[in-house]
């Protein structure tokens, strides 16, 4: 992976003539979604190869220390590279995204016994289709949906605090609640977060800057890793809940 990002590296500096004009947003977007498929594939090689650990398995669910290093572990790392992508080299930046991934792949290896190979998959084919039409509408439509933003945000805060409450309540009711509307927020906020990669794009695409171009692929992926990873999951409840 290293030998890969220096490539990267050597290839924008050899063609940092080209971040401009109508092939710029093509090009960084690209990036932000091969960045999130690299970031996909290896959380999934990370569960997978968890599920088929009894080692790992046993070091990682075995106890609940090891648990809540790896969630704090997770926080930090999206944290630090959402707050301190300015300061990061792209390098930097792009190493601990791929590290978060990993390790979320880790934590979400639980999924496998939770549901059924065949649920899972459905799962995952709805929520690429749906994040793939949601996206693709963020980056064509004329309309400006930065005025979403404080709606879908206090939306994800009421979302979480009532997955706490009923995570005591234990109300199927409320749960069933909770999984449509986390569904509802994450197809918005995938729309809404890939317009504004597009915008933070245009915003330095007459800087021919090779290094913030690379920075706002890296943040634009983790941004829409984290949208499809969370719609993931709650289509996953959804379907889960009908079998």
């Amino acid at each position: 992976m290293n030998d890969y990002i220096e490539i990267q590296d050597n290839y924008d500096r050899g063609n940092s003539g080209l971040l401009s004009g109508a092939s710029f947003l093509t090009g960084v977007m690209t990036r932000v979604y091969l960045w999130m498929t690299a970031a996909l594939f290896l959380t999934a090689g990370a569960a997978f190869l968890t599920v088929s650990s009894p080692t790992l398995l046993s070091l990682i669910f075995g106890n609940s220390v090891a648990i809540w290093v790896l969630f704090i572990a997770e926080l930090g790392l999206v944290m630090g590279v959402s707050a301190g992508i300015n300061s990061l080299s792209p390098r930097t930046a792009t190493l601990l995204f791929l590290l978060y991934a990993i390790i979320n792949g880790l934590t979400l290896s639980v999924i496998f016994f939770a549901y059924e190979l065949g649920t899972i998959a459905q799962a995952f084919a709805a929520s690429a289709l749906t994040f793939g039409a949601m996206s693709i509408f963020g980056i064509t439509t004329k309309k400006d949906l930065s005025g979403l933003g404080g709606i879908l945000f206090m939306a994800l805060i009421g979302l979480i605090i009532a997955s706490v409450i009923n995570a005591f309540w234990a109300n199927s009711t409320m749960d069933a609640i909770i999984t449509y509307a986390g569904v509802f927020l994450f197809v918005g906020l995938t729309a809404y977060d890939t317009q504004k990669i597009k915008t933070m794009t245009s915003a330095v695409e007459y800087s021919n800057d090779v290094a913030m171009s690379r920075k706002v692929a890296i943040l634009g992926a983790l941004t829409l890793y984290l949208d499809f990873i969370n719609l993931f999951l709650y289509i996953l409840r959804l379907f889960g809940r009908r079998r």
